[in-house]
């Protein structure tokens, strides 16, 4: 074991101008490095994440976006139903009303048609009134006229009455 020391010590030597050296070529390397290398592949990476940040940015707005026109679809849809709805009752109310008028117009129409037809029954009954007295007074003319030529008895009386509204019966 003695011999172990002696073997690691006897690789070591301190050597400032070396160390000085290889600090002074590190540091250059590392401005190197920096200059070179880091430098543009920050300025990538800052690229890349003001991308990433813009795309995010883009998408949370076109999200918005698209929920301000659900939301404006969501009330056109509501207002759209809202007035088909006001259309359809304003149809049942007009389709009521023109039903009223012409149930209304038709019982004008009746009720004028009635009058009419009252109207000439009236005058049909007059007129058939006075079509029997015409023929009232012809037969009590007639009548009169032939008792006259004929003074009867009760019984020649009553066959000439009978006789006479047989020829009556006959000509209608």
């Amino acid at each position: 074991m003695s011999q172990l020391p002696l073997v690691l010590g006897a690789g070591i030597s301190f050597n400032g101008g070396d160390i000085l050296f290889q600090l002074i070529a590190m540091l250059i390397l590392l401005a190197f490095l920096k200059k070179f290398a880091l430098g543009p592949l920050l300025n990538i990476m800052k690229q890349r994440e003001d991308h990433i940040a813009g795309e995010i940015t883009s998408a949370e707005q076109k999200n918005e976006e698209a929920k301000q026109l659900i939301d404006e679809q969501r009330v056109l849809l509501k207002e759209a139903r809202q007035e088909s709805q006001t259309l359809i009752e304003n149809a049942k109310k007009l389709g009521e009303q023109q039903k009223e008028s012409i149930i209304l117009a038709a019982r004008e129409e009746s009720e004028r048609l009635k009058e009419a037809a009252r109207t000439e029954i009236v005058k049909e009954k007059e007129q058939a009134v006075a079509a029997l007295r015409e023929q009232v007074a012809s037969l009590s003319v007639m009548i009169a006229s032939k008792v006259i030529e004929k003074e009867l008895d009760e019984q020649a009386q009553d066959q000439l009455i009978q006789d006479y509204l047989k020829e009556v019966g006959e000509s209608r």
